[in-house]
């Protein structure tokens, strides 16, 4: 099984990116997605994270009404739009997956987890 995240880069405050997550080796379908970040020295945080039907999304309050969550089943992918992008948004961004139909926003509850792309928000 593999997460692989994309659309990580190097770019201006008020900027935008768009990340993209592309699962192999299993549907997720019936799985809950998200999205997690770590900066350095720091602990790894949620983001955002969309059940399996994409009915229902929750945000961290630091990027509500900023970032937008999505996903394909038919490309088994999710996505995590983000505007307005700001230096405290600089971090590592980690896909995450969580087995069954239920949601997440804890590293504990994670089953799967991708390698990792990197956003910096810098002027």
């Amino acid at each position: 099984v593999q997460l692989v995240e994309s659309g990580g880069g190097l770019v201006q405050p008020g900027d935008s990116l768009r990340l993209s997550c592309a699962a192999s080796g299993r549907t997720f379908s019936r799985d809950a997605m998200g999205w997690f970040r770590q900066a350095p020295g720091k602990e790894r945080e949620f983001v955002a994270a969309i059940n399996w039907s994409g009915s229902s999304k929750r945000y961290d309050d630091s990027v509500k009404g900023r970032f937008t969550i999505s996903r394909d089943k038919v490309k088994n992918t999710v996505y995590l739009q983000m505007n307005s992008l700001e230096p405290e948004d600089t971090a590592v961004y980690y896909c995450a997956a969580r087995r069954g139909l239920g949601s997440f926003s804890s590293v504990f509850e994670v089953d799967y987890w991708g390698q990792g792309t990197q956003v910096t928000v810098s002027s």
